[in-house]
C-alpha cells in the first residue's frame, strides 16, 4: 500500500518535535554584511574555476605549439675545425648532451645569447678568417663569455676572452688604473688567436689545444701522460675542463641553427652598429667621457659600453683612441657630383 505521504508527514512533525525540543528556530537570521562576505567569496570560487579551466585550455594549447625538448636530438655526425666528434663513444654523446639540453633547457638566456653574436660575431669571423683559423673557434666565445665584454669570473679573468691578467700581459693585452684591453674584443680576439695558435702548435689537436685554453698547457700534458692516453675525450680532466669541449659542440651546434633550436630568424639577431674609432687629444688633467661622448653625438653610457676597456669614467692626459658611433659624412663642397 502507499506510504510516502504518510512517511513525509512523519517526517515533517519529527523535525517539528526536533526544533521545539532542542530550540533550534526555523529561520536562521544572518547579518547582511557577513552574508554579503559570503556572496562575495562563493563569486571568487566561481571566477577562479572559470580562470582554471581556461588556464589549462591555454596551457594544452601551449604545450601542443611548443614542443619538448626530447624533441630536439643531437644529429648523428658532428665535427669540429675539422676534426670529428666520436659520438659512437657512449660517455661521449651524453656530456655533449648534457650540454645540450641545459642551453636548450635554459631558453630565455639562449635567446639573447644567439640575438648578441649578430653584433660580435662578425668581428671574430673576420679576424679568424685573416690568421686562417676555422670558423668554428668563434663558439669558444660564447662558452667563454656569452660575448660580454664586461665578463668577469672568479678567478679573475676578464673580458669576452677570459683572459688572466698574466696571460694577457703575455700577448700584449695591456692593463691599468686606466684601461683593460682585455675588455676590449678586437685586442682580446687578436690575442686569443696568437694564444690558439701557439697551443694548436703544442698538441696538433683542437680538442686538446682548447682543454689547454680552459686548463693551461702544463696540466695538459701532464694528465695525458699520467693517465696514459693522447685523446682529450678518453682523459679525465677537472669537471670544468671535462665540460669545456662538450659545451663548445653543444653550442655550435645550437647557434650555428638558431632557427631550429630557439625560432630566431638572421634578421632578428642584434645587428652591429656603426662605429668608427677616433683619435682624442687631451692635453692637461683629465676630460670626463661624457664630454667627448657629446662631442661625438653621443651619450655617456653609449660611450662606455663602445668602449668597455675604458675603467674609469674620465681619460687622462695624454692621447687615446676611441670607438664611436659613426659620424656623418662631411657636406659635399658646391659642385663636387658634378
Amino acid at each position: 500500500m502507499p506510504v510516502g505521504p504518510i512517511n513525509g508527514k512523519l517526517s515533517l512533525m519529527a523535525m517539528r518535535d526536533a526544533r521545539k525540543k532542542w530550540h533550534i528556530p526555523a529561520t536562521i537570521k544572518m547579518p547582511r554584511g557577513i552574508f554579503l562576505l559570503l556572496m562575495g567569496a562563493f563569486a571568487l570560487l566561481l571566477v577562479g574555476a572559470l580562470v582554471a579551466v581556461g588556464s589549462s585550455e591555454g596551457l594544452r594549447r601551449t604545450i601542443s605549439s611548443h614542443p619538448f625538448l626530447s624533441s630536439f636530438k643531437l644529429p648523428q655526425e658532428m665535427s669540429f675545425a675539422g676534426q670529428p666528434v666520436p659520438l659512437d663513444h657512449w660517455q661521449v654523446r651524453e656530456r655533449i648532451e648534457y650540454e645540450f639540453y641545459q642551453f636548450l633547457g635554459n631558453e630565455g638566456e639562449s635567446i639573447i645569447i644567439a640575438k648578441r653574436t649578430g653584433r660580435c660575431f662578425p668581428v671574430v669571423e673576420r679576424m679568424l678568417r685573416e690568421a686562417g683559423l676555422p670558423d668554428d673557434l668563434k663558439f669558444v666565445l660564447l662558452v667563454e663569455s656569452k660575448c660580454v665584454s664586461s665578463a668577469t669570473s672568479a678567478a679573475k679573468a676578464v673580458g669576452p676572452w677570459q683572459f688572466l691578467s698574466s696571460t694577457g700581459r703575455r700577448f700584449a693585452l695591456e692593463s691599468n688604473y686606466w684601461k683593460d684591453e682585455r675588455r676590449d674584443l678586437e685586442r682580446s680576439t687578436e690575442a686569443a688567436i696568437k694564444y690558439l695558435q701557439v697551443l694548436h702548435g703544442l698538441f696538433d689537436d683542437w680538442y686538446l689545444a682548447l682543454a689547454a685554453y680552459n686548463a693551461g698547457d702544463q696540466r695538459v700534458r701532464s694528465t695525458l701522460r699520467d693517465q696514459k692516453v693522447e685523446d682529450y675525450w678518453k682523459a679525465h680532466f677537472s669537471s670544468e675542463t671535462m665540460r669545456y669541449i662538450p659545451r663548445i659542440l653543444a653550442v655550435k651546434e645550437i647557434f650555428s641553427r638558431p632557427d631550429r633550436y630557439l625560432g630566431l630568424t638572421k634578421e632578428e639577431l642584434y645587428a652591429p652598429m656603426p662605429t668608427e674609432v677616433v683619435t682624442v687629444r687631451i692635453p692637461r688633467g683629465q676630460e670626463h667621457l661624457a664630454n667627448l661622448a657629446e662631442e661625438y653625438g653621443s651619450y655617456f653610457l653609449e660611450l662606455k659600453l663602445l668602449n668597455p676597456q675604458i675603467r674609469k669614467d674620465h681619460l687622462p692626459a695624454g692621447t687615446h683612441q676611441i670607438r664611436v658611433p659613426q659620424q656623418k659624412s662631411p657636406a659635399c663642397p658646391e659642385g663636387c657630383d658634378s
